[in-house]
């Protein structure tokens, strides 16, 4: 059986990629739960969390080792959070404990999650 073609660059932009949709997941989700639109303003709540997962990419050199859980997917997270919300206090959004607890837990999930499942696939087909 031929052994596929890894294309590096694919792969870090497949990462980042799904980082963004999942922030922007949990922006819309955040919305729909408060009854507001879920697209409509979705960009002024996704974009202080987006800002800060560039940011959290660059700190942590993602595109190193982009599906990495400890050296990527926790820095990623963690500034994605802090910095989220300091840029949602800075812009006079809303920074309450409870959000910033649901924010975190839910980002926890996602973003660090993601990369745990791809290691676990990837640890089984290594051993099949």
């Amino acid at each position: 059986m031929a052994t596929p073609v890894r294309h590096p660059t694919l792969g870090i932009l497949g990462a980042f990629g799904l980082d963004a949709v999942l922030v922007v997941v949990f922006a819309a989700i955040g919305r729909a739960s408060h009854s507001e639109a879920p697209f409509a303003g979705l960009a002024t709540t996704a974009g202080p969390f987006l800002a800060a997962l560039v940011t959290g990419w660059l700190l942590c050199l993602g595109w190193q080792a982009p599906r990495a859980i400890l050296r990527t997917g926790f820095p990623v997270w963690a500034v994605t959070v802090a910095g989220g919300m300091i840029l949602r206090a800075l812009s006079g959004q809303g920074v309450q404990v409870a959000f910033v607890i649901v924010a975190a837990s839910v980002l926890l999930l996602m973003l660090v999650g993601w990369r745990v499942v791809a290691a676990l696939i990837s640890r089984r087909r290594a051993t099949d």
